[in-house]
């Protein structure tokens, strides 16, 4: 059975308390001390004190979520961050969060200040690891943010630090990162209990992405710091390959990729970082609630798709098929295309909430039409779950969300080495994104292809990364950081083709109400008149809440440009 650290969490603003909190688990000998007796004199003593404490750390790891409905890739209903409606609110459930489990590594990081006890030192650097992701999470959406590495009580001048530049606060994580990798384990010498646990490569991992992300994000704005940052992305992505310890998963042979998201593909070896779950005891409901919501994919994803042949499907020679029938797109693409979406008549023997079995769809639909194309992607084909009769269960699933992936890794490791230097050489390209290819069996991305077929480089390694990474949770950030999201956003939100097309003469598409919303071309629009302003879409409001607290004191907390 799956194993999953039991802890108890309890966090409050950084500014509003003055206790850590204290953490329990399932050790007998803690019973022999009364919990009301639980002090900072009487708990940190043993590597297993700091253990117990880091275990709340891993209560904030995402759970699956719909983040893609942000960007252009992915639609259920109109998403305020990816149409241009966002307005500042008075908090933010990720800035609160993610400040409460960065006081709470501070007091493991203070407590362990200076120890030369090899334990210790182990969850000391999983706190270093924790506050550098927990500010990794304000400083995507925010920007540069108030850097806070000491536990505060209420009348500390530094409830009040001022914000951070992004390049600081990069910096500060990357530096969190670098010392933390030096004392955590390498993940092939975690024993089974701790498996699940920060090693070495989830730091290293985790620093790759920060620093392309940074590096891109300097580079397409013309900053200075641009090329430091692809160097570390670089080195990092490099050290994790060089490693040895992972590898793609390949153990559902042709389907590995679909089995990579579901109970088979746990624990594998391309699992760097996971938000674990155990049935009944920690699970997930990901497959009834995305069926319920309607996370799908868009024509914009559905289109990035090559050949079988590895052309575009606009390319000139192309072999893609058209849309003429419910299945002709699908037809001979990617694979990674129909382990993503499914393809229409499939018989997909699942049961979907409410708890009805699926026929053929489209025959017999039973899932939401928003864009017309249906996520299969997490849609798990476990038999206890599925058909269980238990109704929206929460509990039911049990397949992991991976967070880091070395996937990713090699896709950090192309892209850098290409932003860094202009070219990228075939043997760095078989290294990377070619070996994602061999799973699924498309042919490599080679300079020669890219020049013979008249297609960008840049523009297909970028391909590579959105199909791969698709419904992850990549694509706003990856629009942001490219600065390209005030193109990309502003367009519509599109579906399947409907007319000309035997969609045309099935409910629902056949409707009256459907065949009105589509294009001159005859795909379906889900949404338009989207707008993103580029003078501050790029990042989003701070909390009104904090800036307002600031200002009540006499101090600034500088909101960001056009908010």
């Amino acid at each position: 059975m799956k194993r999953i650290m039991k802890f108890e969490l309890s966090h409050y603003k950084i500014y509003l308390f003055l206790f850590a909190v204290i953490c329990w688990g399932c050790n007998k000998d803690l019973n022999l001390v009364s919990q009301d007796s639980i002090t900072d004199a009487t708990f940190w003593k043993t590597g297993n004190d700091f253990k117990l404490a880091a275990n709340n750390l891993y209560n904030g790891l995402d759970r699956f979520g719909e983040e893609d409905t942000e960007s252009d890739i992915a639609f259920n209903v109109p998403n305020s961050v990816s149409n241009g409606n966002l307005q500042p609110s008075e908090s933010s459930g990720q800035w609160n969060t993610s400040y409460g489990y960065i006081r709470s590594a501070n007091k493991i990081i203070e407590k362990g200040a200076g120890t030369q006890d090899a334990d210790i030192k182990r969850y000391v650097a999983e706190a270093k690891f924790f506050r550098a992701w927990y500010y990794w999470k304000l400083l995507r959406i925010y920007g540069g943010v108030p850097l806070i590495t000491k536990v505060l009580s209420t009348g500390d001048a530094e409830l009040f630090t001022p914000r951070a530049s992004r390049m600081a606060t990069t910096d500060m994580i990357l530096k969190d990162l670098d010392e933390a990798k030096e004392d955590l384990p390498l993940q092939s010498d975690l024993s089974s209990p701790d498996i699940g646990r920060i090693s070495k490569g989830a730091a290293l991992a985790l620093s790759a992405r920060v620093a392309l992300f940074e590096g891109t994000w300097e580079k397409f704005r013309g900053e200075t710091g641009a090329a430091q940052y692809l160097d570390k992305a670089i080195a990092s992505a490099g050290e994790v390959i060089n490693g040895g310890v992972y590898e793609l998963y390949t153990g559902s042979g042709v389907q590995s990729y679909r089995y990579l998201f579901l109970e088979p593909g746990d624990d594998s070896r391309e699992s760097i970082l996971d938000r674990r779950f155990a049935r009944n005891i920690l699970g997930q409901d990901a497959p009834y609630m995305y069926d319920q919501d309607g996370y799908n994919p868009t024509r914009k994803l559905a289109d990035m798709y090559l050949d079988k042949n590895g052309l575009p499907i606009t390319a000139s020679g192309t072999v893609f098929h058209g849309y003429s029938t419910f299945t002709s797109e699908y037809q001979d693409r990617d694979p990674r295309m129909t382990m993503t979406m499914i393809i229409p008549g499939t018989l997909t023997n699942r049961v979907f909430y409410p708890v009805t079995k699926v026929a053929n769809w489209p025959d017999k639909p039973q899932r939401n039409f928003n864009t017309g194309y249906i996520l299969y992607k997490y849609m798990s084909e476990d038999p206890v779950a599925n058909n269980s009769g238990r109704l929206g269960d929460a509990s039911l699933f049990d397949f992991d969300r991976h967070l880091i992936r070395y996937a990713e890794v090699l896709l950090i490791y192309a892209e850098a080495v290409f932003e860094k230097n202009g070219v990228i050489s075939d043997n760095d390209l078989d290294l990377s994104v070619n070996k994602l290819r061999d799973r699924v069996n498309m042919p490599h991305l080679t300079n020669a292809f890219v020049a013979g077929n008249h297609l960008d480089m840049r523009t297909e390694l970028r391909r590579e990364r959105t199909v791969e990474l698709a419904l992850e949770g990549f694509r706003y950030d990856d629009i942001r950081r490219w600065k390209t999201a005030e193109t990309e956003l502003l367009q519509d939100i599109k579906g399947i083709k409907i007319s000309g097309t035997d969609w045309a003469t099935r409910a629902p598409y056949s409707d009256p109400v459907y065949l009105s919303k589509v294009d001159a071309n005859g795909f379906l629009i889900a949404e338009k008149d989207r707008k993103f302003d580029p003078a501050k879409d790029y990042l989003q409001p701070l909390p009104t809440k904090e800036v307002a607290f600031y200002t009540a004191n006499g101090k600034t907390l500088e909101q960001n440009p056009g908010w």
